[in-house]
């Protein structure tokens, strides 16, 4: 693992975190904002991550989705308890390809994949029982057939211009390695690199 590769440090951490801890080490605080510039944040699960930046999916109509297409910069902040570790990733977003977004959609239980359509992500219920409904019309609808993607449903890439590592320290001087992006090509291309610092706890 090269000091000056912040992705394979992610990976590093994140495979002992697979290892440690008990239920979906790789869920991640998203924060976006509101077109007001008022601060939005959730937990979502990271399903890629990659040397240009770190992947999640949704339905492009829910809160987050409208709020990404309003203002495409996003932060991360994954938190491991049972490692006292926490990452933080700072920058634009992009959508992911139309390949990326059928292939993982495909690889989802089909169950899910009957849940992207019948779950009006971030609108009003009026009950469980109106969402068990629409479950039940398209699982009718598909029947045992195959359940393309819907329109409304993709990805998102996050492309780090800053990231965070925290390791918990006795007496709370606590380790924080700052990498920065550096570099006058697009994030990811392969023309730029990154610049690291030590911060104070």
């Amino acid at each position: 693992m090269s000091a000056a590769d912040p992705f394979a440090r992610f990976e590093a951490w994140m495979a002992e975190a697979s290892k440690s801890e008990v239920n979906d080490p790789n869920a991640v605080c998203l924060a976006t904002s509101t077109p007001d510039g008022r601060p939005s944040a959730r937990m979502v699960l990271l399903k890629g991550v990659d040397p240009r930046g770190f992947v999640f999916y949704t339905n492009l109509e829910s809160r987050k989705g409208g709020e990404l297409a309003a203002n495409p910069n996003a932060a991360l902040c994954f938190h491991w308890k049972s490692l006292q570790r926490s990452v933080r990733v700072e920058g634009p977003v992009e959508p992911v390809s139309q390949a990326e977004a059928d292939a993982y959609y495909a690889s989802r239980h089909r169950s899910s994949r009957i849940g992207a359509w019948a779950s009006q992500q971030s609108r009003p219920l009026e009950g469980r029982f109106a969402l068990e409904k629409r479950v039940a019309e398209f699982t009718l609808k598909f029947g045992l057939g195959e359940i393309p993607r819907p329109e409304f449903w993709s990805g998102f890439r996050v492309l780090p211009e800053r990231i965070e590592f925290w390791q918990d320290m006795p007496f709370r001087l606590h380790e924080r390695n700052v990498f920065v992006r550096v570099g006058a090509g697009a994030a990811g291309d392969g023309s730029e690199g990154w610049r690291t610092e030590t911060l104070y706890p």
